[in-house]
This record gives structure tokens, C-alpha cells and sequence, in this order.
């Protein structure tokens, strides 16, 4: 007898019906059509007729064929995906922004990448290398540091990056954020104005500039109005677990006196608000509590927290909307003038405070 040694795709065929990887080839030969009609009409162009278009989305369900993004991608020199890095997915704030970034990405067919670091510089600096390497047209940042010179060089060789949330002084820079320290003033100054002369302050890390620009905002507001400052006041929140529960306890057992507590994020309330309770300390009676941020739990408090709202998602969005300008700019040669946009912010007023 004579044995026949057959290639695997042909063996293939013999229980398939076709091959193991069908290519655009195949699907113009089974839809009747060149090559070219298949590709436009995969492409949504509106010069393949609708009765064609459907045949050649038939044969290609048949033949379970997958477009080659990437020969696509290398083709066009755009890959329609952007990422999105953050320093902390479990902080509220975050969801928020990554939510307008996605829903504004998607109206334009965008893929987002979501990266996040967990506060870690050099997880920040492999997920930019990897993001280089695997074709993403730009970057939205909201993790940047002083230190952040990775980031930075991304800029200098022209890469499309718009930052959000955080940021420092840097010129050439697409930016969509807010006045922290604008709307700290106008949130102390509305403490002031209420009554109290004795606020406290809880900041965050020291070394990131929002939390800087609050606490020049609180400082100021205390100077137009006539309020010694007082450093005892001022609590830094390393993040360590309780470290500001038991810090603000510890300002009351000393005998500190305070009327007021402005917590420069929600979260940070939250804690104080706990720790005044524990201490038998009635809010706003005792101590009035203000946060910043306005993330959704906020209002579900006992009292309802008072705060300083941000457009979150309004922000995420806008970053897309800027992104793909500096993309599209790139793409035609034209020359990109960065841009910054200091959203609003509004105080929302409950019954954490008198």
C-alpha cells in the first residue's frame, strides 16, 4: 500500500470545510469579490453596496475570519487605542475620570488601555515602556510627580500625552484639571465665614502639587482674614492604615483647640468624621467637617459630608477630546499648541458643617 504524507492545513480541510486561519483572500473568493471590495467593505466605506457588504459579512462569519489589526495599524500609522494611567484604581476619583475617558473614547472607536500603578514609579515607567512598544497612538496621565521625568521625555519627543488631575509647572504640556488652590480658598474662606477661626488641615503626600496648592489656599485664606496661622494644625496623612484616625485623636487628647476640620480629600473626611465620633465629638455641633472631591458616598454620610466638587467625568472626557487633536496633528504634520483647562468646581453644602 502507498501512504500519502498531507500537509496539517489539508488535513485541516477534510474536517473543517476550511483552513485554520482564513485570510482576506478566502473571503473575497467565497463573497465573489476582489480583495480590495472585501477590505472596504470591512472599513464601513460607503462605496460598497449594502447587498455586497452584507454577502462579504456572510462569508466572512463563515469563514471565521479575523482582520489583522496590527498590518492594519502599520498601515494606517494609527492603532485607534489610547491607555489611561492611574496611580490608585481603589481611589474614588479615578472611576470617575476613567469613565468619561472611556465613553468619550468610544464615540470616536477608540480602545482605552486602563494602567494602574499603585502610587509605584517604576511600575509607571515599565507600563510606558511597554505601551511604546505595543503601538497605542497616546497616553492620559494622572500620576504625575515631580519626579515623573519619564513622563516628561515622552513630551520632548513629541509622543501624544494630555495629563489630568495631577500636575506641576511644566510648560508643553496638554492639561485638564482644576484651581486647587482657588477652590481650598473659597472652601476655608466659607468655614471662616460660618464662624470658625480654629481649622484644622488634612493633607495628603507631601510631595504631590494639588495637595501643595491646597494648603496655599488655606494658608491665604486664614491671612485675608485676619487668622494666625497655626502649624499645630496641620496633619499630614501619611497613608498609613489609621495613621489620621489616630493623629486627629491625638490633637484632641493633647487639648489642640479646633472648631473646624478641612479634609483635602473625601476620603480623609470620612476618617476625621469617624474619629471625632469615637472621641465624642458632635458633627457640625462641635466640629464642623469639610471635604473635597465629592465622590458619591459623600452624600450618604451621617451628616451628609459638605465638599468641594470636581467634574470628574467631564475632565476624563475632555482629556480624549484633546488627545486625539494632538493625534490627529501628528498625523498631518500640522503644528500642536498644548493647551490648559482649569475646570469648575462648585461647594456643595450639607450638614457636616454649621
Amino acid at each position: 500500500f502507498t501512504v500519502k504524507t498531507q500537509r496539517p492545513h489539508t488535513v485541516a480541510r477534510r474536517f473543517t470545510g476550511r483552513s485554520l486561519m482564513s485570510n482576506i483572500k478566502d473571503v473575497a473568493r467565497r463573497a465573489g469579490v476582489s480583495p480590495s471590495t472585501v477590505s472596504r467593505a470591512l472599513s464601513d466605506k460607503n462605496c460598497v453596496s449594502k447587498e455586497t457588504r452584507e454577502r462579504i459579512l456572510q462569508a466572512a462569519q463563515e469563514l471565521n475570519y479575523i482582520p489583522n489589526v496590527i498590518a492594519k495599524s502599520l498601515k494606517m500609522g494609527r492603532t485607534n487605542t489610547i491607555a489611561l494611567i492611574v496611580p490608585n484604581i481603589r481611589n474614588h476619583i479615578f472611576p470617575e475620570i476613567a469613565s468619561g475617558v472611556e465613553d468619550e473614547a468610544r464615540k470616536h472607536g477608540i480602545t482605552v488601555i486602563l494602567c494602574n500603578t499603585d502610587e509605584n514609579v517604576e511600575i509607571e515607567k515599565e507600563y510606558i515602556r511597554k505601551l511604546r512598544t505595543h503601538w497605542v497612538d497616546g497616553v492620559i496621565v494622572s500620576t504625575m510627580r515631580p519626579n515623573s521625568d519619564h513622563i516628561r521625555k515622552l513630551r520632548d519627543e513629541k509622543f501624544p500625552i494630555v495629563l489630568t488631575s495631577r500636575y506641576y509647572d511644566d510648560d508643553g504640556f496638554d492639561l485638564v484639571a482644576i484651581d486647587n488652590y482657588g477652590a481650598a480658598k473659597r472652601a476655608v474662606d466659607f468655614l471662616i465665614k460660618r464662624g470658625h477661626k480654629r481649622i484644622v488641615i488634612a493633607l495628603g503626600m507631601r510631595d504631590l502639587n494639588i495637595y501643595k496648592d491646597r494648603f496655599r489656599g488655606y494658608r491665604d485664606a486664614l491671612a485675608e482674614n485676619g487668622i494666625t496661622y497655626d502649624d499645630k494644625l496641620v496633619i499630614y496623612d501619611t497613608g498609613e492604615k489609621n495613621d489620621l484616625y489616630f493623629r486627629i485623636q491625638a490633637l484632641y487628647s493633647r487639648g489642640v483647640e479646633f472648631d473646624a476640620v478641612f479634609a483635602t480629600n473625601d476620603p480623609k473626611a470620612i476618617i476625621v468624621m469617624r474619629a471625632l465620633r469615637d472621641a465624642g465629638l458632635r458633627i457640625p455641633e462641635d466640629v464642623s467637617v469639610l471635604g473635597f472631591d465629592n465622590i458619591e458616598i459623600s452624600s450618604m454620610l451621617e451628616p451628609p459630608l459638605t465638599t468641594v466638587s470636581q467634574p470628574f467625568y467631564e475632565m476624563g472626557a475632555l482629556a480624549v477630546k484633546k488627545l486625539i487633536s494632538q493625534i490627529e496633528a501628528k498625523e498631518s504634520g500640522e503644528k500642536y499648541y498644548p493647551t490648559t483647562n482649569l475646570m469648575d468646581t462648585e461647594l456643595i453644602i450639607r450638614k457636616s458643617t454649621k
